[in-house]
C-alpha cells in the first residue's frame, strides 16, 4: 500500500485563533474603557468593522484575499517577510492601518484621541502575542498519526506571522514533515496548486491524502478541486453550504481516526 498523508490547517484547525483575537481585541477595548470611559463592547464593535472597511481600502487588499490575511492579522503582523513586492506595500501600510483602525473606532463613540489609538494599536499586537492557544486534542491527534502516515501542515498568511504563531508554540511544528505557508508559495487555499505543491513535497498523490480544515470556501473547496479527500472541523456548529460539501464533517480532531481506519490510510 502507497504511503498516505494527512495534510493540516493551522488557524481554528491545530491552533484556536479565534480565541486569541476575541481576548486580545476584549482586553485592550478594557484598557481603553478604563481611560476614557467608554463601552468596551461598543468599541469592540466598532474596531472589528473599521478594521474590515479600511483595509479593503487598500491597493493590497486583492493580494491579501489571494493569499489569506484577514483584517485582524493586519492588526498585529509586520509583513517583514515574503518575496512578493504586496509584502514591501503591507510593511509600509501596517504601522498607519493600525493606529487609523483604532483611531476610527474611538471617533465613532466621540473620542479623538490619536494618542490613545496608537496605544491601543500597539496594545492589541502585544495582547494577541501573548495568546498562543491551542486545542485541547491537537497534539494527542498529531503524536498519534506521527510515523503512521505523513504530515504536512498547510496554511494560508504572511510567511513571518505564520511563523510567529508556530513559534508561539514550540512543540507543534516538529509533527510536519514540511510546512506549506501560501506567502511564501505565492498562491493560498483554494487554489489547487498549493495543494498540489503540497502533494509532491510528500510524494504523494491525491487519492490518498486528506485535507483537514475548519473553512469551507479555502480548506474544503480547493482541497475538492485537488481531489483529496476533505474533512472539514466544524466546532461550533456553523452553518452548511449546499456549494462547498466535504466527504466528512467532524467536532473534534480526534473523530479522524476512523475516517482513517475507514479509508484504509493507517
Amino acid at each position: 500500500m502507497s504511503t498516505a498523508a494527512v495534510l493540516f490547517d493551522l488557524d481554528d484547525t491545530l491552533l484556536w485563533d479565534e480565541r486569541s483575537v476575541e481576548e486580545a481585541f476584549t482586553a485592550t477595548c478594557k484598557a481603553a474603557a478604563d481611560a476614557v470611559s467608554i463601552d468596551a463592547g461598543e468599541l469592540l464593535a466598532a474596531v472589528r468593522e473599521e478594521a474590515r472597511k479600511l483595509y479593503e481600502t487598500y491597493d493590497t487588499f486583492a493580494f491579501t484575499q489571494m493569499i489569506g490575511i484577514n483584517p485582524y492579522e493586519g492588526l498585529w503582523a509586520n509583513f517583514t517577510a515574503g518575496e512578493q513586492p504586496e509584502f514591501r506595500r503591507l510593511q509600509e501600510l501596517a504601522p498607519g492601518y493600525r493606529k487609523s483602525s483604532w483611531d476610527k473606532a474611538l471617533n465613532r463613540l466621540g473620542v479623538q484621541n490619536e494618542e490613545l489609538a496608537a496605544a491601543l494599536a500597539e496594545q492589541f499586537a502585544a495582547e494577541r502575542r501573548k495568546r498562543p492557544y491551542v486545542y485541547a486534542e491537537t497534539f494527542e491527534v498529531l503524536k498519534s498519526l506521527q510515523g503512521k502516515v505523513k504530515l504536512l501542515l498547510l496554511t494560508n498568511g504572511s510567511p513571518d506571522l505564520q511563523q510567529e504563531k508556530l513559534d508561539g508554540v514550540p512543540d507543534l511544528a516538529p509533527y510536519f514533515d514540511h510546512i506549506v505557508i501560501s506567502g511564501s508559495f505565492g498562491k493560498g487555499k483554494p487554489d489547487p496548486s498549493i495543494f498540489l505543491h503540497a502533494l509532491s513535497m510528500l510524494e504523494v498523490d491525491p487519492q490518498r491524502a486528506i485535507m483537514v480544515g475548519d473553512k469551507l470556501t479555502t480548506d474544503i473547496k480547493g482541497g475538492n478541486a485537488a481531489g483529496l479527500t476533505t474533512v472539514w472541523i466544524n466546532r461550533t456548529d456553523r452553518p452548511k453550504d449546499p456549494a462547498i460539501l466535504p466527504n466528512y464533517e467532524i467536532q473534534d480532531l480526534k473523530e479522524l481516526h476512523p475516517i482513517l481506519n475507514e479509508l484504509q490510510l493507517t
